[in-house]
This record gives structure tokens, C-alpha cells and sequence, in this order.
């Protein structure tokens, strides 16, 4: 019999959430976004975001997850209702599509780590380094699954073993990354002229008047935060009863700033010290910068051999990190979901795990071309990112479709029972801020959220989806050849198709997913009413430890043999 699990506190959450939150997106990604966008003046926007897209979306994810006690499948069957089960089943399953090939991209990150510590990428060709890797099939798919077996095993026991493993890796992160910053400081200020601080933080205001920079700081929150992916919602179903889920968001928002800042500042510190052309360097991909550029730049760290060495592990060994912890949590979303419906945990943890390594092999052996520079790259995979990247966009609308839903059906029933006032200004003044007044300000929040987060979520986050989506589909046209060819891997057209196929095929199976049982993780002493959602009237909506309705014959273990059969 499954039983309830919880952290053991604050601490315990706000690491997992962090490292959820933290992925190889803050170190690699970021410093090219920097570099690309006019260096200080990209953090503008993107820190303005961070309060207007990433932080309220996070709330709402704690707030969603404290209450249903449900993964993901399950908070969208309790708050927006039955028909709705499938928005849940989207985003779970963008989520692990996502983990498919980014447990390549950790494995990449792990055998540069050993390259760097065993002294493989000093006085080497980088590029044929990276070359020869990215050829070697049997190389990529054993860090793939080593990067699967340690995710395993941090997940394996439940909440507190993921609390242990993030508390460790996010504390060795931060320790790594400020001595990867000592030493590019070293580096940068070796001339005299530390560049590469002053170009970090330099604001040139007349470029924030480029729709492109707004954009590209939208975009770098909206990933780097992990908002709408699922990933607060997942973690906050082992919350305890009186976790305030506001400072929480903040904590975790802040925290995956600072280390973005951080890591961009080691980079570009680096760079700037030793390249000629620091910013043509920095605008390459991020896999060209991390892989190629990188280690040539590390190599010529103060300090001689031993500076160099430690530069180039300690850098690799951070990505690392970062790269498994966002990993754990991309298992963990799964896992929970397979939870929630009657499986075992050993045996969901094995699923999942066993899914994510056939189904990323092709991301790691497949396509394998060359640019016009000779450089290898992964087709297969980069056309994965192509089509599922953007898809988790649609997972936070429907995270804000539930609120939406929640307030609007809440002013509905008081306006029925004469206790409401009519009309859109009775909505304003009652439907939109019921969620936030019902599962936001509990009493157990230490920051009292006011109406700015209803107008965040109302007004200011469809209008900002509408414009990343738009720029990202307008930026596709202007910029790919024949985008409209199906055939192209880099087009619109098989974006929509993949699309289309997986939303309909959820929207089909949204009938057998509310015809099974959901058990709902709440420990002893977290209860918590959801008789006033949508689908908390629903009678095979039940505890851990309980039996649904129809269902009293078998045991949790066996519901899904019953199924099929």
C-alpha cells in the first residue's frame, strides 16, 4: 500500500525547486542571450520578466499543488475538471519529451567533465574533440544511461532522497560556479581592464528600444525558470501543510537569477579575457560556445597546467550538476503522475526511467551532420527541442486557463445563489481574484499577494504567450527556407503536425484517464478541502491509503492490469 511523502521542510523544497529550476539553460544559454542582446541591457527585461511571467506563474504552480496533492494529470482533473484531465497529461508529457533528449545533453556535460578533470581537452583540437564524441554512438549512450541510473537512484526512495541529492548538488553548484568566477576574474583582470564585468553590466538604454532584446528576455525567463513546465506543481504536491508558497516562488526565482548572473559572469569574464572577438565568440550556439569555445579559453587560465586543469573541471562538473538536478525533477514529474494512479513507485521510477533511454536514443545517434565549419551537430535532437520547446508554452496557458476557470465558475455560483453581484463588474470584483484569495493568501503565506498577480495572470501573461508565440512563428517564416514544407525539420508545419497528433491523441484518452482511480499524496495533517473545485466532487478522487469507490476488489498495485484487461 502506497504511502504519503513529504519533505522534511522548507529548506528541503526550496533546494529541489531550485534545482528544478536551475538546468545547463543558466550556464550555457544565458551568457549567449547576454552577449546576442547588448550585454547589461538584456538583464533589464529579462529581470523585468522574471517578476511579470516567471515568479507568478510559480506561485500558481505551489498554489495548484499544495491544494490538489496531485501531479499533474491530477491537478488538472481536480481544478479545471474531468474534461480537462488531458491538459495535465500535456504537460507531463512535454515535460519527460524534453527529458528524452536532455538526458543527452547531461551526458555531454558528464564526459566533459571527465575530459576536463583527466586533462583531455588541454593542448587539443577542440573541434575534433567534440567531433569524434558526437561520432561515437556507443560513447554518447553510455553517459546517457549513467546520467539515467544516478537520476534513478535520487529519486528511487521518494521526497526525502530528492531533498538529500539537491541539497548536496545545488550546494556544491554554487561553490563551483563562485570558484569558476574567482578564476575568470583573475583572468579578465589580468590586462587591466576587467571587459568582460563591465560589458556584463553596462546598460546602453538606447537599445532597449529593440522589440528583439524584450523578446529574447522573455524568452530566456520563460525556460531558464522552469515556469508552467509542471516541475512547482510536482514538487510542491510533498510541501507541508503550512509551507508559504509565495516567499517559496520568490526564493526560487531569485535564486535561479543569481546563479544565471553568476555563470554568465564566469563565461564572459573568461572570454573577454583571451578572444579577439569576444562578442562574435559569445552570439555562437550554445553548445558551440560550452564545447568548443570553452575549453580553448579555459586552457589559458592563470595559473599555468594546474590553473587551466582546475578551470576546466570545476566549469564542467557545475554543468553537470545543474544538468542532473533539472533532470531529477523532469523524472520526478512522471514519476508522480504514474504515482498518483495507482502504480508502485519502484515500478514507475523503472518506467519512466526505461522510456526516457529508448526513446532518447535517436536524439543521441541519429542525424549526426556536419556545418559548414565542419562541426558536427544533432540534427535529430535539435528538431526534438525544435518541436517540444516551445510546446511547454502551452502548458503554462493551461495553468492559467484553470485559474481562470476556478474564478469564473466561483462567481457564477454566487451570483446563483444570490449572495453575488452581477455582471463584469461583479466578475472583476469577484471571479478574478477568488483564486488568489482561496489558495494564494491562506494566512500560511509571510508575503500577502495583492491584485497585481491577478493582473499579471489575467491580463499581462496571455498577452506576453501571444507575442512569444508570434515572434517565434513570424522569426520562423522570415528566417527558414520553404518553412510551410513538411518536410523540413526546422519548419512550422512540423511543429503543428506533432502538435496536432499528441493533442488529439490526449484529448481521446482523457476518458480512460478519469475512468482510473487518483490518489492524492496528503500527509498526515496537510488535509485540505477541494470540495469547491470542479473535480472534487469526483468520487474515485481519493487519499493515499484509501479505496475508490468500485475499485475495492484490487489493490493499487494491480489497477492497472484490471484496466487493461
Amino acid at each position: 500500500m502506497q504511502k504519503s511523502d513529504q519533505f522534511s521542510g522548507r529548506l528541503g523544497l526550496i533546494f529541489a525547486s531550485i534545482g528544478a529550476a536551475i538546468g545547463t539553460g543558466n550556464i550555457w544559454r544565458f551568457p549567449r542571450m547576454v552577449g546576442a542582446n547588448g550585454g547589461g541591457t538584456f538583464l533589464i527585461p529579462w529581470l523585468i520578466f522574471l517578476f511579470v511571467w516567471s515568479i507568478p506563474l510559480v506561485i500558481a504552480e505551489f498554489a495548484l499543488g499544495k491544494r490538489s496533492r496531485t501531479g499533474t494529470i491530477g491537478t488538472f482533473r481536480i481544478f479545471a475538471g474531468k474534461r480537462f484531465a488531458w491538459m495535465g497529461l500535456w504537460t507531463a508529457w512535454i515535460s519527460t519529451a524534453i527529458g528524452f533528449y536532455y538526458a543527452i545533453v547531461a551526458g555531454w556535460c558528464m564526459n566533459y567533465f571527465r575530459l576536463g578533470f583527466t586533462g583531455g581537452l588541454t593542448n587539443v583540437d577542440t573541434a575534433e574533440v567534440w567531433n569524434n564524441f558526437l561520432q561515437s554512438g556507443s560513447q554518447v549512450i553510455l553517459f546517457q544511461f549513467i546520467v539515467i541510473l544516478i537520476t534513478v537512484l535520487a529519486i528511487w526512495k521518494g521526497a526525502k532522497a530528492i531533498e538529500k541529492v539537491n541539497v548536496i548538488m545545488m550546494t556544491s553548484l554554487f561553490v563551483l560556479l563562485f570558484l569558476a568566477l574567482f578564476l575568470s576574474l583573475w583572468m579578465d583582470m589580468e590586462d587591466g581592464s576587467l571587459d568582460g564585468f563591465l560589458f556584463m553590466f553596462t546598460v546602453d538604454t538606447s537599445l532597449l528600444a529593440d522589440p528583439k532584446i524584450w523578446i529574447n528576455g522573455l524568452s530566456q525567463s520563460a525556460w531558464s525558470c522552469s515556469a508552467g513546465m509542471g516541475m512547482a506543481i510536482t514538487y510542491s504536491v510533498y510541501m507541508r501543510k503550512d509551507e508559504d508558497t509565495v516567499l517559496n516562488a520568490f526564493t526560487m526565482g531569485l535564486a535561479n537569477n543569481s546563479i544565471s548572473i553568476i555563470a554568465g559572469l564566469a563565461v564572459l569574464s573568461a572570454i573577454f579575457a583571451v578572444e579577439a572577438d569576444p562578442i562574435a565568440t559569445v552570439s555562437q550556439g550554445s553548445s558551440a560556445i560550452t564545447f568548443l569555445a570553452l575549453p580553448s579559453v579555459f586552457a589559458q587560465a592563470p595559473g599555468g597546467a594546474i590553473g587551466a586543469w582546475m578551470m576546466m573541471w570545476v566549469f564542467f562538473l557545475a554543468l553537470t550538476f545543474a544538468a542532473l538536478t533539472s533532470m531529477i525533477s523532469t523524472v520526478e514529474l512522471c514519476v508522480r503522475n504514474f504515482v498518483d494512479h495507482g502504480y508502485e513507485r519502484n515500478r514507475a521510477v523503472a518506467i519512466t526511467a526505461l522510456m526516457i533511454f529508448i526513446l532518447g536514443l535517436p536524439s543521441a545517434v541519429l542525424w549526426i551532420k556536419f556545418d559548414a565549419d565542419g562541426i558536427a551537430f544533432p540534427q535529430f535532437l535539435e528538431v526534438q527541442d525544435h518541436i517540444w520547446g516551445y510546446g511547454l508554452m502551452f502548458s503554462g496557458l493551461f495553468i492559467a486557463f484553470s485559474i481562470w476557470r476556478y474564478g469564473y465558475q466561483r462567481w457564477r455560483e454566487s451570483v446563483d445563489a444570490g449572495d453575488g453581484q452581477p455582471g463584469f463588474s461583479g466578475y472583476l470584483k469577484q471571479g478574478v481574484p477568488a483564486f488568489r484569495e482561496d489558495f494564494i493568501n491562506t494566512g500560511d503565506n509571510d508575503i500577502w499577494v495583492g491584485r497585481w498577480w491577478d493582473v499579471i495572470m489575467y491580463i499581462a501573461f496571455p498577452v506576453l504567450f501571444t507575442v512569444l508565440m508570434l515572434s517565434y512563428f513570424i522569426d520562423l517564416i522570415n528566417n527558414v527556407e520553404d518553412p510551410w514544407n513538411p518536410g523540413n525539420a526546422h519548419g512550422i508545419t512540423i511543429i503543428f503536425l506533432f502538435w496536432f497528433v499528441v493533442g488529439a491523441f490526449f484529448l481521446l484518452v482523457n476518458k480512460f484517464l478519469i475512468a482510473r482511480p487518483l490518489y492524492r499524496n496528503v500527509p498526515e495533517g496537510a488535509d485540505c478541502d477541494i470540495s469547491m473545485l470542479p473535480g472534487g466532487d469526483d468520487e474515485l478522487v481519493v487519499i493515499v491509503g484509501e479505496t475508490a469507490p468500485g475499485w475495492e476488489h484490487l489493490g493499487e498495485s494491480e489497477i492497472l492490469e484490471a484496466e487493461v484487461v
